[in-house]
This record gives C-alpha cells, sequence and structure tokens, in this order.
C-alpha cells in the first residue's frame, strides 16, 4: 500500500474511533478512573529494573479533552515511589523528549490542545511509557492522531534497550485491525477500565 491510501485509511480510522469515545456515557469514564489504579496495582506490568530492584521512571501524559482519565493513576505512581515524567512536544518530525514532573507541578499549554512540563525540568529517559490512543488492534498497533510522536520516539528508545510501551484507553477502542506502515511501532501492553492485555 502507498502511503496517501495508507494516510487516508488512517484519517477515515480516527474520525471513527473519535465519535465512538464521544458516545461514551459520563459513568464509563467516571468508573474508569479508579478501574485503571486498580488493575495496574494487581497486575504490575513495569517491574523493578532486573537485578537492581530499582522502581521504574515512568513517562505518561496529562489526558485532554474525552481522553481516559489517568491523573488518578498518576498518583497513585507517584505513591508507589515511580518517578513520573511527561513529554513535551518537539518539531513535526523529531522524538519526544521527556521532563521531569509529580502531582502538584505546573504544566505549560502545548500544541494542538496537550498540557507539558515546563522546558527547564529536568529531561529523564523512562523505563516505560503510558501511551495514549485512539483505537488499538490485537497485535498492539495503535492508532495516534497523526503526528507519528510516539512512533519515532518507542523506536529510537528502543535501539539503545529495552522499553516497555502501555497503551491506554476503554474497551471500545479496540478493534480488529490498525492500518499500518512500515514505521509504526507496537504496543507491549494495553490498559483498559476492564483489564491488562499483553501483546505476543
Amino acid at each position: 500500500m502507498t502511503d496517501e491510501p495508507l494516510l487516508q485509511l488512517k484519517r477515515d480510522l480516527r474520525v471513527d474511533m473519535i465519535a465512538r469515545r464521544a458516545a461514551l456515557a459520563d459513568q464509563v469514564h467516571a468508573d474508569a478512573r479508579e478501574a485503571l489504579v486498580r488493575t495496574w496495582r494487581r497486575e504490575r506490568p513495569v517491574p523493578a529494573r532486573e537485578g537492581t530492584g530499582t522502581v521504574p521512571a515512568i513517562s505518561a501524559f496529562w489526558p485532554m479533552g474525552e481522553e481516559i482519565d489517568i491523573k488518578p493513576l498518576l498518583q497513585a505512581l507517584h505513591d508507589d515511589g515511580h518517578m513520573l515524567c511527561l513529554p513535551r512536544t518537539p518539531k513535526r518530525g523529531e522524538p519526544l523528549t521527556f521532563h521531569a514532573w509529580q502531582p502538584g507541578d505546573a504544566l505549560e499549554r502545548g500544541p494542538v490542545g496537550t498540557s507539558q512540563p515546563s522546558a527547564v525540568a529536568p529531561v529523564i529517559e523512562p523505563d516505560a511509557l503510558i501511551v495514549p490512543l485512539l483505537a488499538v488492534d490485537p497485535a498492539g498497533f495503535r492508532l495516534g492522531y497523526g503526528g507519528g510522536y510516539y512512533d519515532r520516539t518507542l523506536t529510537r528508545l528502543r535501539q539503545r534497550r529495552a522499553i516497555t510501551a502501555i497503551g491506554v484507553g476503554f474497551e471500545v477502542q479496540r478493534i480488529d485491525r490498525v492500518p499500518t506502515g512500515p514505521n509504526d511501532a507496537r504496543l507491549d501492553f494495553l490498559l483498559t477500565e476492564r483489564a491488562l492485555l499483553a501483546f505476543a
């Protein structure tokens, strides 16, 4: 498949998935907040660094619009002793950078409605990434918003060492197949309001 048909498939799917997410009842959003925390603490998808016992550093994101609300999960990770960081969005075509953050720290307005840490906050290379998504398939391929930032970032990080990528979203965002190209990076896990799923 050439680039333009693939891009059009993704554009069309984004429209459908945004509508699907928008149709969720407020109670689904409310119930998901604590369900994510319970499932994470039960399943522990990001263990301590092998041989060190060190609690891993985790990158997450600040939810916007109708994205699943992971703010209670961020607080729980902080309470459990994880070093947290959030991404700053760079120029288009560059990978994300991750900057130290903890609950209560101020955030700046970023591109396209995002919220991000200050540029002067320390840069951290995380051991695991909690990744937003619009759709995900059984192979672990995700559909994002079209900038390719997470694909570039995961590819670059994985060239250096093992990195765990955990997509987070609602059950209704699971689909049979996400259209993919050669630069799309796979997730290791999916966390929803119902379960933690591991991809082969």
